[in-house]
């Protein structure tokens, strides 16, 4: 069971650091939301998978990539940046 936490945070912090380096721009993201954001695209793209190829088939890291691009392009978008512009992270503690 720890194993698979280690791999899952490991390829999280793989996959989100892949996917922050995918759009133009410097991120203004924590390790750790970089981890959550990998891991949240790879679970995406596994329901998303799952439920259009049906259930013999899994995400690959592509899907799970282009998954957590989408999810670093919304957060980009929720600080008001845009594809290119990151926007300016949330000020409030």
């Amino acid at each position: 069971m720890l194993g698979y936490l280690i791999a899952l945070a490991i390829g999280g912090l793989i996959l989100g650091a892949l996917a922050r380096f995918a759009l133009p721009g410097k991120d203004p993201m924590t390790i750790w939301q970089t981890m959550l954001v990998g891991i949240g695209g790879t679970l995406i793209a596994g329901l998303l998978v799952r439920l259009f190829a049906g259930p013999h088939y899994t995400a690959g890291w592509f899907a799970s990539l282009a998954c957590s691009t989408l999810i670093v392009y919304g957060v980009r978008r929720h600080r008001g940046g845009g594809l290119t512009d990151p926007g300016r992270p949330d000020l409030r503690r």
